[in-house]
């Protein structure tokens, strides 16, 4: 596939914010440039198979999109790569059942010398996203890369001057930007019938267990090459009673459950928000609770991007010390998605549907909202948008591409630096000091009552009241009052031959 010109480039990215970011996908009918190969077959390398049978987890993320593929004409599976061979031995059987052969690779430099392959799919941990893009820019391969964008704030700028430099489709898996439901919603919203929109809430209610004391590394299974697992990260593991998936919740690999779930919710909001770049500030109250386990990321977390004239307040709680669904809590009677509050009402929903509500939390019926609920998670239709774009070689055709990927993961480093910087205070400072932000204050009392009915007091486990960070959109860097320390946090000690390289245009 040829890589995009400059020229291409500026005429999409207009047609693209014509278009309010909102292309409607209905799977097998997206449009494609005039005088390209409409039905041409793109060939995929699929990169990071996951693991299936990890506690805790859902399912290995790689191993999940290879499913989703199989729905999505115009595509072919011809190379996966793992650094467990183990798992690659797993899906190369399953796609043999179906009659496809594949070439396999534990080292993903080596799938890019590929030249049959067009596109990648990156379904890695976290640490390895930004790297694995960049490399396959560079190699002239298209990438659809899952969630989030990047590790850190300044390896997602990498990687976003990456896709611009080298003329590469990127797609970010953030997938409810394929939710026709939501496209309808922001649609209405913008169309000014319930006002101006207020607030925006990112929910992520999410019940998970600890992960207990395991007092040393993980086994490392003689299938694996830790080294090419470990790739821009330390070689040395946490203690944790597993190698894979328990990566999440470790600084080192993962950002936690902001950076896991929250990066849905948030890249929602920020949507409806219209908002097209990073917060200029922002600031997270929380903690690890109860959960005395091997873990470093928060389990509970409410942060502000403190947007104008509208804030984005996100919610995170993973905890749940019995098997009762109202110990978890609700908002508004949603346990995730988002509620974008506006003058005339709000609405409340996820990428499956929603509703309208007026200021009293009475139903509003909107012709414009139907009330049908689309599956929850539109993977094909994502994957389908993805490839479109690869013939079409109009970057502004993605329905997530790389410039929202950035956008919305650097919220999300905000709110986990600002976390890493915080201090243990009593509940009262902490109120004071929220004072004047009510979305937050108001955040911060109901998780108090969720913690309370988890058994957690914070007189004697207080939370940490974070710092507030100040954010410069056009340099990537943190400025003002506890800029050093949160830019440190933004940029990993290089390990080679894994190291991220700076992209100059």
């Amino acid at each position: 596939m040829k890589p995009a010109t400059r020229r291409d480039f500026l005429k999409c990215g207009m047609a693209g914010a014509a278009a309010l970011g909102l292309p409607t996908l209905a799977l097998g009918r997206h449009r494609v440039a005039v005088g390209t190969a409409a039905n041409s077959t793109v060939r995929l390398g699929v990169i990071g198979m996951g693991d299936v049978n990890a506690v805790g987890g859902v399912g290995g993320r790689g191993h999940q999109l290879i499913a989703a593929l199989a729905k999505v004409p115009g595509q072919q599976i011809v190379a996966l790569c793992d650094a467990d061979t183990a798992m690659l031995d797993r899906e190369t059987a399953a796609l043999k059942k179906r009659g496809l052969e594949v070439t396999t690779y534990t080292d993903l430099r080596k799938l890019l010398e590929n030249p049959a392959i067009d596109a990648v799919v990156v379904a890695l941990p976290n640490h390895w996203h930004s790297l694995a893009t960049i490399w396959a820019c560079q190699a002239g391969k298209d990438v659809y890369v899952e969630k989030p964008f990047s590790y850190n704030i300044w390896e997602g700028r990498q990687a976003l001057a990456a896709a611009r430099k080298y003329g590469r489709m990127v797609q970010v898996g953030t997938q409810s930007r394929s939710s026709p439901a939501l496209q309808q919603a922001f649609a209405y919203l913008r169309s000014g019938q319930l006002g101006p929109i207020r607030s925006a809430r990112a929910i992520v209610y999410r019940p998970r267990l600890g992960l207990g004391k395991a007092g040393g590394p993980p086994p490392v299974p003689p299938t694996l090459n830790l080294d090419l697992w470990c790739g821009p990260a330390s070689t040395t593991l946490p203690a944790r009673k597993q190698l894979h998936y328990d990566w999440h919740w470790f600084w080192e690999t993962g950002n936690g459950e902001v950076g896991n779930n929250g990066i849905h919710a948030v890249d929602v909001a920020r949507w409806a928000l219209g908002q097209c770049q990073a917060a200029p500030r922002a600031i997270a109250v929380g903690g690890r609770f109860a959960y005395g386990d091997d873990g470093e990321t928060a389990n509970t977390l409410v942060a502000v991007l403190d947007y104008r004239p509208a804030p984005l307040v996100l919610e995170v709680r993973n905890l749940r010390v019995t098997k009762q669904p109202d110990t978890m809590g609700t908002y508004r009677g949603r346990d995730h998605g988002v509620i974008i509050d506006c003058e005339g009402g709000y609405y409340a929903g996820d990428s499956s549907g929603g509703t309208v509500f007026d200021r009293q939390g009475r139903k509003i019926p909107v012709k414009e909202i139907p009330d049908t609920r689309l599956e929850p998670y539109p993977d094909a239709a994502h994957l389908a948008n993805f490839l479109a774009a690869v013939r079409s070689r109009c970057y502004g055709n993605l329905a997530a591409e790389a410039q929202d990927g950035y956008a919305s993961v650097a919220c999300c480093h905000m709110a986990n630096v600002s976390y890493r910087l915080g201090k243990a205070a009593p509940s009262a400072a902490i109120l004071d000091a929220l004072g004047g932000q009510p979305e937050l204050y108001d955040a911060f009392e109901r998780c108090r009552a969720h913690l309370q009915a988890n058994g957690v007091d914070l007189a004697a486990d207080e939370a940490a009241l974070g710092a507030w960070v100040t954010f410069d959109t056009a340099s990537g860097r943190f400025l003002g009052e506890h800029a050093d320390e949160a830019n440190r946090l933004s940029r990993r000690v290089p390990r080679e031959p894994f190291a991220v390289p700076e992209i100059v245009a």
